[in-house]
């Protein structure tokens, strides 16, 4: 029995009074931002083009921070993303064994090597996207041994979403663990979110990586958890997909959302809702429990972090939950690893709603054990470690192998791929840079 009362009870232990205090800040930070959120609707998403990522504005910049989601426009040529739709449709024909979800209907495709997704994850532009979207991050430690200039590649899944389909629909959640958030021996290794409970919620820099490298996010073998550290997870889609056709919807509050659901389970109403929302939410009705029970409000050991209007009740998610804005091929959609998100309930829509999941990951000494195994699964054909295992593509026509990867992604997909060894004698590179990626070699076994 997890006894998390205990767990609370340290976590606030002194600072009571600074965290209800910090809890009626939040409250009132809250209900001014949602405002925002709602009336902007899907336009409080930033958006940049690919060709202008070099000079991003200080807008686009500021507002990414502050919303953790983010859609960079043209990543991929229309015409080249739908090549690769099609590409991958060949693939699946010419392989009517692959595994799907649903069997009867599928939407989700048990793939992992087809060369459609080894394309697009290697290709240059999309490790240039990495590399700029992992330079929002910043490291308080000069020697911490990461590299956000050198992106790895976690080999996912895809989805192909047909109109009319109810079954793929995922309601608002966080993954990278739940109770793991609260507990010493998972975030707490890195003083993750320490601010937010000692009552500095303001303090909190979602954006400071090296506090994330001690993490353990899962230490109860979740179903579906990422082993790798995705510092922001992603897509890259194939179709054009708006509002309700069976797409993703994102919580734009990033450091005001995740200091809600952490404190959250501290504190309780005084009075159940009755007839008015407004006042069952007003932080007069809200008090720190004197003896903290065991709830952690949609946190469950070996799950994600789920989010429900009756658990949540301040983040007005009916209001605050917002589709991305409409996508086309080629467009990347990126959002934070701690950010709330979701996909449409009922795809709507009259076409197919199909994404390449490809999260954005930095070079870590996990990562590069990951990849490690990850490497290995690919040259076999077998589903990346994460996921489950079985034949998969072993006997697949058409499944690339190393030389392929080589010739369509360069020297850069390459080592994100564990497939050729970095280059730690680059000029300009910190201590913790030069450190971690020969600390990879030698994890990638390109030496001893």
């Amino acid at each position: 029995m997890h006894n998390f009362a205990r767990l609370k009870k340290r976590l606030l232990a002194g600072r009571e009074d600074e965290v209800e205090a910090s809890w009626n800040r939040l409250l009132e930070s809250l209900r001014e931002e949602i405002s925002i959120v709602t009336s902007l609707g899907s336009n409080v998403i930033p958006e940049i083009d690919f060709q202008d990522i070099d000079n991003p504005s200080h807008n686009f910049t500021k507002e990414h921070k502050k919303r953790g989601v983010a859609v960079i426009r043209n990543v991929l040529p229309e015409q080249e993303a739908l090549s690769l739709k099609e590409e991958l449709r060949r693939y699946i024909r010419d392989n009517p064994l692959t595994k799907a979800f649903p069997p009867e209907n599928p939407q989700v495709y048990e793939l992992y090597w087809s060369p459609s997704q080894m394309k697009a994850r290697g290709h240059p532009n999309l490790m240039k996207a990495y590399r700029f979207l992992l330079q929002h991050w910043h490291s308080k430690d000069p020697l911490a041994n990461i590299s956000v200039a050198h992106p790895t590649i976690y080999a996912d899944r895809l989805r192909m979403r047909t109109p009319g389909d109810s079954r793929f629909a995922l309601g608002p959640h966080v993954d990278g663990g739940s109770v793991e958030r609260w507990e010493e021996e998972g975030y707490g290794l890195g003083n993750v979110y320490d601010s937010v409970f000692q009552g500095r919620w303001e303090e909190y820099d979602p954006w400071e990586i090296s506090c994330r490298l001690p993490v353990k996010s899962d230490r109860y073998n979740g179903i579906g958890a990422c082993s790798m550290f995705r510092a922001l997870q992603g897509w890259l889609s194939l179709s054009t997909a708006g509002p309700f056709e069976g797409t993703l919807l994102v919580n734009p509050l990033l450091g005001l959302a995740t200091s809600y659901y952490l404190l959250r389970p501290f504190f309780a109403p005084r009075q159940e809702m009755r007839d008015s929302l407004d006042d069952f939410l007003e932080p007069r009705n809200w008090k720190l429990q004197a003896e903290p029970d065991s709830w952690l409000q949609g946190a469950t050991p070996g799950h994600g972090q789920e989010l429900r209007t009756f658990l949540h009740p301040h983040l007005r998610l009916d209001s605050s939950m917002v589709h991305v804005p409409t996508v086309r091929p080629g467009d990347y959609v990126s959002w934070h690893c701690d950010t709330i998100h979701a996909v449409d309930q009922v795809h709507m829509g009259r076409s197919d709603s199909s994404v390449l999941y490809i999260p954005t990951c930095p070079l870590t000494e996990l990562n590069a054990e990951y990849m490690l195994r990850q490497r290995r699964a690919f040259l076999d054909g077998t589903p990346g470690p994460d996921f489950p295992g079985g034949v998969g593509e072993t006997k697949h026509v058409g499944k690339p192998n190393g030389e392929d990867v080589a010739e369509w992604t360069g020297v850069d997909g390459m080592r994100g791929f564990g497939l050729e060894a970095f280059d730690s004698s680059e000029p300009n590179l910190t201590i913790g840079q030069r450190q971690v990626m020969d600390r990879a070699n030698k994890v990638l076994e390109f030496y001893s």
